[in-house]
C-alpha cells in the first residue's frame, strides 16, 4: 500500500492543475460525506413511544450528540492544530470506527440506558473536519477544493438520511438499529476515501508563496495568534454562533420540519431540496477563487457572509407574511445559511492568514470558531428542548431568524472595520 500511495502522489505531482484539483476534491469530499453517515442518519427517526422524564426522547439523543460534537471541537483547538502529518489518515480512521463503535452500543442497549452512547458517538466526530481541510489548506486552489468540500455539508447530510430511510423502509430495521447500519454501509468508502486523501502531495513553493507556509502551532503560537487578532475573532466567531446554531437547527430537525410541511412519507425530500442550495452556494462561491489578493478577496467574503445573512432575514420575513411557500422557504433559509457558513470553514481563515503572512494554520483559528459555535448550538438545544419541549420547530426557526440574522449583520460589519485597520497600519507601517 505504501509503494501504491508513493506512486499515486508522485503521478499527481506531475498532472496540470485541474486533474489534481478533481481529484483532491472528490478524496476530500467523499471522506466527509462518509462522517455524516456516522453522525446524521438518526434524525431521520421520531423514536415516538420513548420517553425519559417527560422529555421526548429525540430531544435527549440530539442533546447529547451535539454535547460530544462540542467537546470535540474544543478537543480539537489543541489535537486538530497540533496534528502531525503524517497521522492524519490513521487519526480520522480510529476517530470514525469509534463513533460506529458507539452506534452499535446505542443499538443494542435498551432506551432510554442507551442516551450516553449518542454523545460518544458525537465525541471524535467534530475533529474530522480539520484534519481533512489540512490536506488542502495552504494551496493556490485552497478555496476551489474547499467549496468541493464543502459541497459535504449541504448535501451528505441529506443523502445520508436518505439511506437512513432506505435502510428502514427496506429492510425493516428499527430506529435504533438504522444509524450503525448505514454507517456499517460506508465502511469501506472511508477506507478507500481516506486513502486517496493521503495521497495527495504537500503544497509546493509557489503554493506557499501565495498562501503562506502552514505549521502545526504549539500553545505559545495559539496564544501569540490570538493575541493578535483578538477583536476581530470576537466578532466572526459570534456570527459563526448564530450560523451554526441555525444550520444545526435547520439539520436536526428537517424531518419534524417537513412533516409539518406536509412532506411525511418523502425520504428523498431531504436530498432533493438541497440540490439547489448547493448549485446557487457554490456558484456565488466559485468566484472568490479568481480573486488573487488575498485582502480584497477576504473582504469579498465578508460581504458574501452578509449577503447570507440578508437572505435569512428576507426568507424569515416573506415566509411569515405567507408570501412564499413552506418548501421556497427552507431552500432560502437553506441558501442563506450556507452562504454564511462555508466561507467559515473553507474561505474566510485561509484568506486572513494569507492576507497577514502569518505563518500557522487554519485547524486553530476554524476551531475556535466551531468550538463556541456548537457550544451556542448546544446551549440553545438545552434550552428549548429541556425548559420549553413543546416547541414546534418550524415556527422558532422562522420568527427567531429575523432578528438574529440582523445581529449578525452588524457583527460582520464590526469584524471589516477591525480588520481594515490592522491590515493598513501594519502594511503602512512596512512601506
Amino acid at each position: 500500500m505504501k509503494e501504491l500511495k508513493t506512486r499515486i502522489t508522485n503521478w499527481l505531482a506531475l498532472q496540470p492543475q485541474w486533474v489534481f484539483a478533481l481529484f483532491a476534491t472528490l478524496a476530500a469530499l467523499s471522506t466527509y460525506s462518509c462522517m455524516y453517515a456516522f453522525r446524521k442518519p438518526f434524525a431521520v427517526g421520531f423514536y415516538q413511544g420513548h420517553s425519559l422524564w417527560g422529555i421526548d426522547y429525540k430531544i435527549w439523543i440530539i442533546t447529547f450528540q451535539v454535547i460530544g460534537y462540542t467537546l470535540s471541537k474544543f478537543l480539537g483547538i489543541k489535537y486538530v492544530s497540533e496534528l502531525e502529518k503524517t497521522h492524519r489518515a490513521s487519526y480520522i480512521i480510529w476517530l470514525l470506527l469509534f463513533s460506529e463503535f458507539a452506534l452499535l452500543l446505542f443499538w443494542v442497549v435498551p432506551p432510554p440506558y442507551n442516551i450516553p452512547f449518542m454523545l460518544l458517538n458525537g465525541l471524535p466526530l467534530g475533529m474530522i473536519w480539520g484534519v481533512v481541510f489540512s490536506y488542502i489548506e495552504g494551496r493556490k486552489l485552497t478555496e476551489l477544493l474547499g467549496a468541493g468540500l464543502s459541497i459535504s455539508f449541504i448535501l451528505a447530510s441529506g443523502f445520508v438520511k436518505t439511506v437512513g430511510k432506505w435502510v428502514m423502509m427496506s429492510f425493516d430495521a428499527s430506529e435504533f438499529a438504522m444509524p450503525f447500519i448505514t454507517g456499517l454501509i460506508f465502511v469501506i468508502p472511508l477506507f478507500i476515501s481516506v486513502f486517496l486523501l493521503d495521497c495527495l502531495p504537500e503544497p509546493s513553493p509557489e503554493d506557499e508563496a501565495l498562501r503562506t507556509k502552514r505549521k502545526a502551532m504549539n500553545k505559545q503560537e495559539r496564544k501569540a495568534f490570538l493575541n493578535e487578532f483578538y477583536f476581530g475573532i470576537v466578532f466572526l466567531v459570534f456570527t459563526y454562533i448564530i450560523l451554526t446554531v441555525f444550520r444545526d437547527l435547520r439539520d436536526n430537525f428537517s424531518a419534524e420540519i417537513w412533516s409539518k410541511l406536509g412532506y411525511n412519507n418523502d425520504p428523498a425530500i431531504f436530498t432533493l431540496t438541497e440540490l439547489p442550495v448547493a448549485f446557487f452556494t457554490l456558484i456565488i462561491l466559485a468566484f472568490v477563487t479568481i480573486i488573487r489578493s488575498n485582502y480584497k478577496a477576504f473582504n469579498t467574503i465578508l460581504i458574501i457572509i452578509c449577503v447570507g445573512l440578508l437572505l435569512i432575514f428576507l426568507a424569515g420575513i416573506l415566509f411569515n407574511f405567507h408570501l412564499i411557500s413552506g418548501e421556497v422557504w427552507m431552500v432560502v433559509l437553506g441558501i442563506g445559511l450556507y452562504l454564511g457558513y462555508i466561507p467559515f470553514n473553507a474561505f474566510l481563515y485561509e484568506r486572513l492568514i494569507s492576507s497577514f503572512k502569518y505563518v500557522s494554520n487554519i485547524g486553530f483559528v476554524m476551531y475556535v470558531s466551531d468550538a463556541f459555535g456548537y457550544l451556542g448550538s448546544t446551549v440553545v438545544v438545552i434550552f428549548k428542548n429541556f425548559f420549553n419541549a413543546d416547541v414546534v420547530w418550524l415556527n422558532f426557526i422562522k420568527d427567531s431568524s429575523i432578528i438574529v440574522s440582523a445581529i449578525g449583520i452588524a457583527s460582520v460589519l464590526m469584524a471589516y472595520l477591525f480588520f481594515k485597520t490592522k491590515y493598513e497600519k501594519k502594511f503602512q507601517t512596512q512601506q
